[in-house]
């Protein structure tokens, strides 16, 4: 697992030693970043479900001002934080040890919003749906901005979309589907 491309390009990240963390392959990184293309520049970044950073420190290689990382984990969050620490990207990164739906209740009342938000939980858990149903509680995502969810392709998420947001392309590759969400 490493870096595509920006300031830290080619660096090798730290990757899990067990299978409680499955991290995002690189093709499909790279073709969710194909996607994105400038979207990350200058972008406040949200990672829920950071397991080991790989999406959140790939936007700050690419010029994400600032990315909040999110997880549950001890073990994770020591993962993102030794990533963290191997890109140099301390001053624009946040580690933030909480559930997933608390984590938005707190991060919304703190005023935070996000032009990309990342979520990328265990598959067929229901987790992306959870996270959708709070965004609508909590409107984190700026108007402009992302939300991409990677999800099994047996976890279908179009019913838990709020109002106002719709899934604006699908891509999938192999097991795993990219779905882009935006509001309308």
């Amino acid at each position: 697992m490493r870096i595509i491309t920006g300031k830290a390009r080619g660096l090798h990240l730290n990757v899990p030693k067990n299978y409680d963390v499955r991290p995002t392959a690189d093709r499909v990184k790279e073709s969710l970043f194909n996607i994105i293309g400038s979207k990350a520049v200058d972008a406040a970044v949200l990672d829920l479900f950071a397991g080991s950073g790989n999406l959140g420190l790939e936007s700050w290689s690419r010029g994400a001002r600032f990315v909040q990382f999110v997880d549950n984990s001890r073990v994770s969050l020591k993962l993102t934080d030794s990533n963290i620490r191997k890109c140099r990207a301390e001053a624009d990164c946040k580690v933030l040890k909480h559930d997933a739906e608390a984590a938005l209740d707190l991060l919304y009342k703190q005023g935070q919003r996000f032009d990309l938000v990342f979520v990328d939980p265990p598959y067929n858990k229901g987790w992306v749906q959870k996270i959708l149903v709070k965004l609508a509680k909590c409107p984190l995502l700026e108007e402009q901005g992302w939300l991409i969810a990677e999800h099994s392709v047996h976890d279908d998420i179009s019913g838990a979309l709020p109002e106002g947001y719709e899934i604006f392309r699908s891509q999938q590759y192999g097991e795993t589907v990219l779905s882009f969400i935006k509001r309308r």
